[in-house]
């Protein structure tokens, strides 16, 4: 039986999102929240728990510790007897690499936007395209799950900014063009799919803002 909800979260202000020279001098998954993003994580928290009252869910939770402290946070608002949990290391952030200083960090950031960022790989790092890939196993694993009987009524993803344009890009079938044209979603936002019984699909209940003027750079297919 389809879950009702399927729910993205983006972690809360972490302190590389104020200073950009964290992402070239400390180690990534190392980064935690500021106090502005535990807040924001604990909003998250009360928002979730009214949106699905007393419903179980399940979170899936990207094991860098800005995203384990979201969720440490979001599971307040929650009895312990309403949630279970694991970690997914498919779900981490974009491999960025080596350590750099703040200048290399900046142009291979102008390079990526210059290039795209879907096809653009750090050295030593990932593409999106890699961690599309991740994502897309992940959906194998997901559908699994879901499809057990005992599976709450909700699936939670508790990720980065990245991760969730693409889940929505390959579950919904997007062009590059399209995951391109996507805004991120703000910290700790809530992008919420709902099961519909009447299409028995998922509808995008908080579509992600895009930038239209992006989607027409795409080359159409020419059929013969």
């Amino acid at each position: 039986m389809p879950v009702n909800r399927i729910i993205l979260i983006r972690h809360g202000e972490c302190h590389g999102n104020r200073d950009l020279e964290q992402f070239a001098t400390v180690p990534d998954y190392t980064i935690e929240l500021t106090e502005k993003g535990m807040e924001q994580a604990r909003e998250a928290g009360a928002k979730l728990k009214t949106l699905v009252g007393d419903e179980s869910v399940y979170f899936y939770i990207s094991p860098f510790w800005r995203t384990r402290s979201t969720f440490e946070q979001i599971a307040g608002s929650f009895p312990i007897s309403q949630f279970i949990y694991s970690e997914e290391p498919r779900l981490r952030e974009q491999e960025w690499g080596y350590l750099r200083t703040h200048d290399e960090l900046k142009e291979l950031l102008r390079e990526r936007k210059e290039y795209g960022s879907f096809y653009y790989r750090f050295p030593g790092g990932e593409a999106a395209s890699d961690v599309y890939d991740r994502i897309n196993d992940f959906l194998g694993s997901l559908h699994r799950d879901m499809n057990r009987p005992d599976y709450p009524q909700n699936c939670v993803l508790v990720t980065h900014s990245l991760a969730i344009r693409l889940f929505i890009m390959r579950w919904f079938h997007l062009t590059v063009e399209e995951f391109e044209a996507m805004k991120s979603p703000k910290n700790a936002d809530l992008i919420v799919l709902e099961y519909n019984s009447e299409t028995q699909s998922y509808d995008l209940k908080t579509p992600l803002e895009s930038d239209a003027a992006n989607v027409l750079r795409s080359r159409p297919i020419k059929l013969q």
